[in-house]
């Protein structure tokens, strides 16, 4: 179902983090969550992607939710990134893996498998290198985006 067609290119080259250090751990501010947070590979990505997200598509951070757990069978999960329309539904669910974790169908898995709780109109897989976002609306039938949605 994931193929390099579909695949979008973000561009995370101006987007400056804010970083702080304390011995050997260096944490990042999350603007959405108003708080630092260890950066790990898949924070490190997940913060460029909220920054890229809200600077540059213009997507309402204050209409974010960002690792919030959600109930998944009689499993407890975690989502990445859901992002809510103005009348505060979901509107778009985010799947983050560190660079080192390709997108897959596996992961694709994982993001449907939260779709059936959080029910959004577009889903967005990234690991930073592979992005691939998709209208939500027929599960059987992906429609593959070249781009982000605008925020409307």
């Amino acid at each position: 179902m994931l193929n390099q067609t579909s695949m979008i290119h973000l561009d995370f080259a101006n987007i400056r983090l804010k970083l702080r250090h304390d011995g050997d751990k260096t944490s990042v501010f999350d603007p959405v969550r108003k708080k630092w947070i260890i950066l790990t590979p898949e924070e490190h990505l997940r913060q460029h992607l909220l920054h890229y997200l809200t600077d540059v598509m213009h997507y309402p951070a204050a209409l974010m939710a960002v690792e919030k757990n959600i109930k998944v069978g009689s499993l407890n999960k975690r989502f990445d990134i859901v992002i809510y329309n103005r009348d505060h539904r979901p509107w778009m669910l985010v799947e983050c893996k560190a660079p080192e974790v390709p997108v897959s169908e596996k992961t694709l898995r994982q993001l449907l498998s939260y779709q059936g709780t959080v029910q959004c109109s577009y889903w967005l897989l990234t690991n930073g290198h592979e992005t691939f976002c998709a209208d939500a609306c027929e599960v059987e039938n992906i429609k593959w985006l070249v781009s982000l949605p605008q925020y409307l």
